[in-house]
């Protein structure tokens, strides 16, 4: 085994002396005292156990074996560097860009948002989000393909011990029904009275999908579902050709409230959604992880999507 008084921080000093060829100037550009400086030089020399350097009057000169250890020292501790920000890069930490992942429907107002708001600190915002169902998101950032995502964390098993969870707002669910409809705008949607109707949705591993099968499995009877899409805008399109009625998280009423009835379930039914924000612990001292948190809980102070 090498030896112990052979380290990376006593390389590190060495080579700064033998670039000022002066103990006093190597510890002034390394921020140590000068007895700090010859004492790591003196107990290298020990762990070598061989001489590095020779006195002449009150100058420490290197000895050949120093200038040859030199040429090792700077692949060693450059090779050192390049291993540890290619570790932390692996793991997410320090990257350029910042791989996010969320809920299409949050694409709207809430993602853009965020990441308005933490641009103009560390770079790396700037990268279009993925979306993807709840499920999904959560594979990709356990398998750490991303560094964080926003979901809906009230049907999701997530790890509290290996992940952070930050709770931006709760939505609502709503009936969205085609703009030609007979339903009365006014109140709420009871589920009963839309038995012989058929509707569209969300395929499995959607969150709005799970509060769609919870709220009719309460409801005590199985909807006419005609079709089964996998992003929610073209299912509240398929709303609006009259195709079918759906269930939509109430962050989409402010995009469609001109061109679809959309009505709150009544309180049986309700179905809500906690959105958060959902990131690796390990990595929440990351500049760019610490913006975007920052500006989630500003975020969730406010009143969430108006």
């Amino acid at each position: 085994m090498i030896d112990s008084e052979i380290t990376l921080k006593k390389l590190e000093i060495f080579l700064a002396f033998m670039e000022k060829e002066n103990i006093g100037r190597a510890a002034e550009q390394l921020g140590l005292s000068s007895v700090s400086v010859h004492r790591a030089l003196h107990t290298l020399e020990e762990g070598f156990r061989c001489p590095l350097f020779i006195h002449k009057g009150r100058n420490l000169l290197p000895l050949p074996a120093a200038l040859t250890l030199a040429e090792y020292a700077r692949d060693i501790v450059d090779l050192t560097y390049k291993g540890i920000e290619e570790t932390r890069l692996k793991a997410g930490f320090g990257q350029q860009r910042m791989r996010i992942g969320t809920l299409y429907s949050l694409t709207l107002e809430t993602i853009p948002r965020l990441i308005m708001g933490a641009e103009g600190t560390p770079p790396g915002h700037g990268d279009q989000p993925d979306d993807g169902s709840n499920e999904d998101l959560l594979a990709q950032l356990e398998n750490q393909l991303l560094d964080a995502i926003l979901i809906s964390v009230s049907d999701s098993q997530i790890d509290p011990l290996r992940f952070e969870i930050l709770p931006l707002f709760e939505d609502d669910i709503y009936l969205a029904a085609p703009a030609a409809s007979a339903l009365n705008s006014d109140g709420t949607a009871d589920l009963q009275d839309f038995r012989s109707q058929k509707f569209v949705s969300l395929t499995e591993g959607f969150a709005t999908y799970h509060g769609f099968s919870e709220a009719f499995q309460i409801a005590g009877f199985e909807p006419e579902i005609v079709t089964r899409v996998n992003d929610i805008f073209s299912m509240l399109s398929l709303v609006q050709a009259g195709v079918g009625y759906t269930l939509v998280p109430g962050r989409m009423k402010k995009m469609y409230e001109h061109t679809l009835k959309l009505l709150p379930l009544c309180e049986q039914y309700q179905m809500r959604q906690t959105i958060a924000l959902v990131f690796n612990r390990n990595q929440q001292q990351d500049p760019n992880l610490l913006a975007l948190t920052a500006e989630g809980r500003m975020y969730a102070r406010g009143e969430g999507p108006v």
